[in-house]
């Protein structure tokens, strides 16, 4: 067996002398901002506040989320507030005022605050839209006095409410990204799920379609690097109100 040489052996000991003599400094490593955002979900039977935080860095030009925790809104939906437009400020106020609790003081003016209602606010709009307007201007001003970045209250359309819905699911299966043992966001290699919502009156059905298949009333999203194309068919009289009625129907036969 060759032994090393002994100027290799003394010149290894002279570079770990120097090394350990020579004086290290600690470079500052900047840490992430945490930044957060609040977004009203007004349903037809209540409202619910949730907050999220996330970091200045992205993933393939996407942020990472987290839900960090909710607040639900004492009293009807919004839409059962159409004798006294009036009542969905003080409503809300509770659920601001903890908000402002729970994040940071000097944030509060950096954090965009969304409305988005649905289902019984959009038939409002169809049968009453002088008091859908109403309803959403009386929003409006409780969510502007607030100190947050209010960016809008909006009745959202259905097939806006459904791709939210498909995103927010695959989502949480981590089906666009994950992370590998270096703690870096990869594509996760797993298909997309597809998302079967059942309402009162219809069910829809929201899944990716390939591109030469996808149909001009679909849509189409960018997400941690990659495009989708979301398409959801409807399913009119497959709610739970028809399933009800079917159920009883066979009973009494």
């Amino acid at each position: 067996r060759e032994l090393l040489p002994p100027w290799l052996v003394i010149l290894a000991g002279l570079t770990g002398i120097v090394l350990l003599c020579v004086s290290t400094k600690d470079v500052p490593i900047t840490p992430l901002r945490t930044k957060y955002g609040i977004v009203l979900d007004a349903g037809p039977s209540r409202t619910i506040l949730f907050i999220y935080q996330w970091t200045t860095s992205k993933g393939n030009k996407t942020g990472v989320i987290r839900e960090c925790s909710s607040c639900p809104v004492q009293g009807l939906g919004v839409s059962r507030y159409s004798d006294s437009p009036q009542s969905i400020g003080k409503s809300l106020e509770p659920c601001l005022n903890w908000a402002q609790k729970e994040i940071p003081a000097e944030e509060h003016s950096q954090t965009p605050l969304y409305l988005g209602a649905t289902t019984s606010t959009r038939q409002t709009n169809l049968t009453h839209p002088t008091l859908s307007d109403s309803l959403l201007a009386a929003l409006t001003v409780a969510l502007k006095s607030s100190p947050f970045d209010f960016q809008g209250a909006q009745i959202l359309s259905s097939p806006d409410k459904e791709v939210f819905n498909w995103v927010a699911v695959n989502y949480v299966l981590e089906n666009f990204f994950k992370y590998d043992w270096r703690g870096q966001l990869v594509p996760s290699g797993k298909g997309m799920a597809g998302v079967l919502t059942v309402g009162g009156t219809s069910a829809q059905l929201t899944s990716k379609v390939e591109e030469k298949q996808a149909p001009e009333e679909g849509v189409r999203l960018q997400l941690y690097g990659q495009m989708h194309n979301v398409y959801t068919r409807h399913c009119p009289c497959h709610g739970t109100d028809q399933l009800r009625s079917r159920l009883l129907s066979i009973l009494i036969q």
